[in-house]
């Protein structure tokens, strides 16, 4: 199945096969979304068979929407399809824009709309095995610190989130 996701080109935006935006490293339109409990996020652990940075921990959800599909819905729809979660509120909280060699070859130039929820103490999870191979919550500060000591088990936009967005992302109480 082709998947057609917003891109830019030449100033307009356009729809383009997912892999093609990656192999040109096109500027494109993508969701990210962070569950929170506390001062603990959900990261998960993406499958193996994803066709980049496969194996490596990322923010608890991230695609591009599809050409014509709203961001928040796209940000929803993405939150039960990788782990089940619904009936979360989503609050819009940045739009990033950054560049990354994701390897093999593919590049993620992003114009990212940020979402964050709050999760209750019991949030049942049901990841997806095509998308997901493992989740935990771990706190921010927990987090920082792996990130700083093996920045090789995480994927690039989550190291340039926290290292460049956390106090947009979390607000400043939670990004110190």
């Amino acid at each position: 199945m082709t998947v057609m996701i917003p891109a830019w080109i030449d100033g307009t935006l356009t729809p383009v096969e997912k892999l093609e935006a990656h192999v040109k490293g096109l500027r494109h339109k993508a969701i990210s979304v962070f569950v929170m409990r506390g001062d603990h996020v959900l990261i998960q652990q993406r499958a193996l068979s994803k066709y980049h940075t496969p194996g490596l921990w990322a923010n608890t959800c991230c695609t591009h929407p599809a050409w014509g599909e709203d961001s928040a819905a796209c940000a929803a729809r993405r939150l039960d399809e990788e782990l089940g979660i619904t009936g979360l509120t989503l609050t819009h909280r940045d739009r990033i824009e950054y560049r990354a060699d994701v390897g093999g070859g593919l590049i993620e130039h992003e114009v990212v709309e940020v979402y964050l929820a709050q999760a209750p103490a019991r949030l049942p999870l049901a990841p997806n095995p095509d998308e997901v191979m493992a989740t935990r919550w771990v706190s921010l500060s927990d987090l920082r610190r792996e990130i700083t000591t093996t920045p090789a088990l995480f994927t690039p936009w989550l190291r340039i989130y926290l290292a460049e967005h956390a106090a947009a992302i979390f607000g400043e109480a939670l990004a110190t």
